[in-house]
This record gives structure tokens, sequence and C-alpha cells, in this order.
């Protein structure tokens, strides 16, 4: 029975369900399945100008957007900062479908915009539930009834689930194999009992949110609101359109910076997609919103996006500083904090800032505290020694040792072959 309940987006979804450290293996061991529904930005375009729509806000080349494929849009402001990203999936010729976080970018675009297309938002009548891990493929052939062995990583295509039509991304938010289901939000709950009744034998696990981010760090996914803001200020006239259309968003009004970087003003909290490690996404064979502050940021690269494994003496320390007679150092969440705000802190070396550090967590997995690190290129070297500046301003602060490593820091095994792995048997 769950008990007790964490805030997601704008609902509600259990913080446990069986612990944090055992959901957090059953991606690396078993599978595990998650509910992303409450990502309100769902949106479906459809028209002879689907694709020219988004190849005018991504960053991303369309060269070979076939239909089934997926991509990773990265959607920038005119700055040249991230406002916005999410997977896009071509269904058909002149379908998409886009989903992300709280910022309806797209939609705004596709208003001011001339586009031979109708744009519907689906919100919470689609339902989005993920199943990662290494027997993440042999439960959905389970649950399906089929082979799903015939499309590779960042591709769609439909399927059956408790006898209901959905759409089958293959994707890996864990950093492992996995695939993410669509569907009308009226059967979310039958497709989601299928997949458990399927994955039971395997030990699949259900995912709370006390541990949903972790696989974030481990597989350095930077993500909208933890480990950056959104850049909303670069266009007030969108601002101003959030406020109207969407005031049920107005809880992004209460997220708050902690830590102890302290950025002169909001825009200091904003990314471009090289210092958040997606340079490679971006592609300059056509005209996109952005264009020119990015061609620029690409020219002169000052920050790249990195891994740090935080040393545990000092860890142990700030978590011993709780039993002295002294004002303890904050606090470590574990395995991290939640959404209720934007934690970031200094990187140095020799006192100096030369990076900033977010979304610091404990993975049981590794036995280590790691965090996301943009950090400037001539410290980004896989072994640098820097320091982590832990506790706000006012408070006790401690400096952490830390070393750099990869991002991500978990081995990739999104791109397994998956015609290579055993069979499934599939009861008649």
């Amino acid at each position: 029975m769950v008990n007790t309940w964490s805030r997601f987006i704008h609902q509600f979804e259990p913080h446990e369900f069986t612990n944090w450290i055992d959901e957090s293996e059953s991606w690396k061991t078993t599978a595990y399945i998650g509910d992303w529904s409450a990502l309100s930005n769902k949106l479906v375009v459809k028209g002879p100008d689907a694709i020219r729509f988004f190849q005018d806000i991504s960053v991303n080349s369309f060269k070979n957007f076939q239909v089934g494929r997926a991509k990773h849009s990265v959607q920038c402001s005119a700055e040249g900062r991230v406002i916005a990203e999410g997977v896009l999936m071509r269904l058909s010729e002149d379908e998409v479908k886009f989903t992300g976080g709280p910022i309806f970018w797209a939609e705004y675009q596709f208003e001011k915009g001339n586009y031979d297309a109708t744009l519907t938002q689906r919100g919470t009548a689609d339902f989005i539930i993920q199943i990662q891990g290494p027997k993440s493929l042999e439960i959905l052939e389970r649950a399906s009834g089929e082979s799903h062995r015939d499309y590779a990583f960042m591709n769609v295509r439909e399927t059956t689930v408790a006898g209901h039509k959905v759409w089958s991304l293959r994707q890996g938010m864990s950093g492992e194999l996995g695939f993410e289901l669509h569907g009308d939000g009226a059967h979310a709950l039958e497709v989601h009992e299928a997949l458990l009744a399927a994955g039971e034998e395997f030990g699949v696990r259900r995912l709370g949110a006390r541990t949903k981010m972790v696989n974030h760090v481990e597989a350095c996914f930077p993500t909208p609101l933890v480990d950056y803001m959104p850049a909303m200020g670069d266009d007030m006239e969108f601002v101003q359109f959030m406020m109207e259309r969407h005031p049920e968003l107005a809880y992004l009004a209460q997220f708050s910076s902690t830590g102890s970087h302290v950025p002169a003003d909001p825009t200091g909290l904003y990314r471009t997609p090289v210092e958040l490690g997606w340079g490679k996404v971006i592609s300059f064979d056509h005209d996109f919103i952005g264009r020119t502050a990015l061609e620029a940021a690409v020219a002169n690269q000052k920050r790249t996006m990195k891994t740090l494994v935080w040393n545990k003496e000092d860890v142990q320390d700030v978590y011993a500083s709780l039993f002295r007679d002294e004002t303890p150092y904050e606090f470590m969440e574990m395995p991290r904090a939640l959404f209720d705000s934007f934690a970031i802190d200094s990187v140095l070396v020799d006192g100096k800032e030369v990076g900033v550090s977010t979304s610091r967590c404990y993975s049981y997995h590794f036995r280590d505290v790691i965090s996301l690190c943009s950090i400037d290129l001539p410290f980004a070297e896989v072994g640098q020694q820097v320091e982590v500046l832990w506790g706000s301003p006012g408070r006790p602060q401690k400096a952490i040792h830390a070393t750099v490593a990869p991002a991500p820091y978990k081995r990739d095994n999104r791109r397994v072959d998956v015609t290579a792995l055993p069979a499934t048997h599939v009861p008649a």
C-alpha cells in the first residue's frame, strides 16, 4: 500500500512502492514500469507543414526523419538558449507527436506562424508509460503477444496491449534498453496492469517519485527545472502567452534557486544546448529560431557537460555534522531532492568558479554521490580534481572534493542489438 505521495508537475504520484534502493536497482537488473502521463505538453501536429514547423523551431536536422523515426527535439530562444525540448515522433507522412515538459513554446510558435497544419493539444488525454531495463523487451513482448525486435533505437511503431492500440517508442531514459508507450488515457490502467502482469515473473518494479530522477543523473539526461531553467524570459510575449493560456502552470513561479551558486539574475540559470552536452544534435543545414546565436556558441564553446563523483569522506562529514554540537551543514536528501527547488552549486578550482553542479544524487548502484556539471573546457578532462561548494549563502558551507568523470557515468546500453537476445516465450 502506498502511504506517501509526491508532486510531479501538477499531479501527485506515489513516493515509493517497495523502497527507493530496490527501485533504483530495477533498471540495471530487471525492469521498471514508470508513469510519465503527468507531462502536460503532448501535442499532435498534422498537415502538409507539420515537418516544416518543427524544422523552424528545432536545432536538429530533419534530413533522414522518416515515418517511424523519433528524435530529441531541442528548441531555443532567439538568444540560442534552451527554452523547450522533448521527444518528437513521426507517426505518418504528415503527422508528428511531440511530448515534453510544461513549456508550451511549440504551441506559441505555431500560433504565431502560418502553417498548413492543425495543432491538437492532448494534455492528460494521453498516457505515457515507460518500461525500462534489460527485461523490458521480454515484458513488452509478453504483454503485446508479438515480437518487438523489428525496430531500432529511437524508432516507433504501433502495437496492441490489453486489446488497445498504442504507440511503442524504443528509447532508454534509464540508459538501458527500454520502451515508452503512448495511448488513449482511458486505457492507461488496463495497459499498465497488463505490463505488470507480464513482468511479474521477471521481477518488474514500479518506479516511485523518490527514485525516478536518479537515472537522469546516472545516464546524463539534463532536465528542465532541475538542471537548467527554460529560457522563458528571453521572450516576454511568450511569458504572457503562458500566463493567459496555461494558468494551471502557475506553480512554475514557485521554483526557487538554492545552493552555493547565486546567479546575478535569472538568465544565469539558462543554458545553451552546448553547455548541456547536446551540441551534437545541432545542425546548421536549415534555418531555425536561435541559429545565429548558436553558431557563435558552437564556434566559441566555453563549457561542456560532465559527471562529478563526490569524495565519500567529505559527504560522510556532511551527515556527521548532524551529530555534532554545532550548526549542521545543509542536509543531503537521499537519494536526491525532488521537484521543489532548483539546487545549483559552485564548482571551484583554486577558489575560482569553473562550473556549476546540479542534480546531486546518491547512486546506490555505484555507492557514490554524483552530480551533473556544466564545466569550463580547460577543466573538463576526466580525472580533473575540483571542489563543490556545498551549502547556501548564510549557512555553514563545506568544500567537497570531487573528480570529473564521463557523462553518462553509467555505461550506455540503450542501443543493444535486440535481435541477438534470447527469444521470448509468448504463451498461446
